[in-house]
């Protein structure tokens, strides 16, 4: 008998395929730092690389859509993966090719960032019909917030009480689940919903606003919370209430400090998940 051969280890895998902020504060760096400070191993592809900082977005590369396909295929068929985030694809080739990639085997979250914290636009026209037609059928759970939510049912949302029409009305377009992030609201008090569509089921996230500057990937980081903890084996609800209590505290404990002269970044590693 061998008494020197020890029972493997596995890590949570976990996978983004967004784009690049230069700066480190939202798309694929903000998503590594979270995957990694919540026990994950993570593993990225570029969809896109932007030049940016704390003031915006001075530039936008798009990688070609062959070689997405090449990282997903060298990513998938070697370390695989528990749980993916899709961010930012601002073409229609490449949601297409990101979309063929993904099955119902694996959990996957949508973040549909529309438009960076400065208003930069970071989605092409085109790409808006190919997501819907595209990756909501394919995600386990979308993550809009109110403005990104607005620009795909045509209307605004500017009260917490038509956060659940819009809720029902958004998962009318093939969405399994979707979390209404209601950080727009104009109210010190804000809400986020989550809405399970095939059961109506629902999940209120209240919380008092946190003022700082420091809000730059918010999205990117509540969305690959998400990811992370589906990861690690939770539910969809577990997941979504872990990852809005690591948000906060990542907020709260990134408040006060000063990077750049725009929007400063959240405190990733303020929480570091080892087991």
């Amino acid at each position: 008998m061998n008494t020197n051969q020890h029972t493997p280890l596995f890590y949570p895998r976990a996978l983004t395929i967004a784009t690049s902020d230069s700066g480190g504060g939202a798309g694929v760096q903000a998503d590594l730092k979270t995957f990694s400070a919540l026990g994950c191993y993570g593993m990225s592809v570029f969809a896109a690389l932007t030049a940016q900082n704390t003031l915006g977005v001075q530039g936008i590369l798009d990688i070609p859509p062959d070689f997405i396909k090449m990282q997903l295929d060298s990513v998938l068929s070697d370390i695989g993966v528990d749980a993916i985030k899709v961010g930012v694809l601002r073409t229609q080739a490449a949601i297409d090719v990101v979309a063929d990639s993904l099955t119902d085997t694996v959990p996957v979250v949508l973040d549909p960032v529309m438009i960076a914290k400065s208003g930069d636009s970071l989605l092409k026209r085109d790409a808006i019909e190919a997501m819907v037609a595209h990756l909501f059928p394919r995600a386990t759970l979308v993550t809009p917030n109110l403005p990104e939510a607005a620009a795909f049912l045509g209307y605004k949302i500017e009260h917490e009480s038509q956060m659940l029409r819009a809720a029902n009305d958004f998962c009318s377009l093939g969405v399994k689940a979707v979390l209404l992030k209601g950080g727009h609201l104009e109210a010190d008090h804000i809400t986020d919903l989550l809405y399970l569509s095939e059961t109506q089921e629902t999940h209120w996230f209240p919380k008092t606003k946190i003022q700082t500057r420091n809000t730059h990937g918010t999205g990117c980081t509540l969305s690959s919370a998400v990811t992370a903890y589906l990861a690690r084996g939770k539910n969809l609800v577990e997941a979504v209430t872990l990852a809005n209590d690591y948000l906060r505290g990542a907020l709260l404990a990134g408040k006060d400090y000063v990077l750049g002269t725009g929007h400063g970044p959240v405190h990733h590693f303020w929480l570091r998940v080892t087991d």
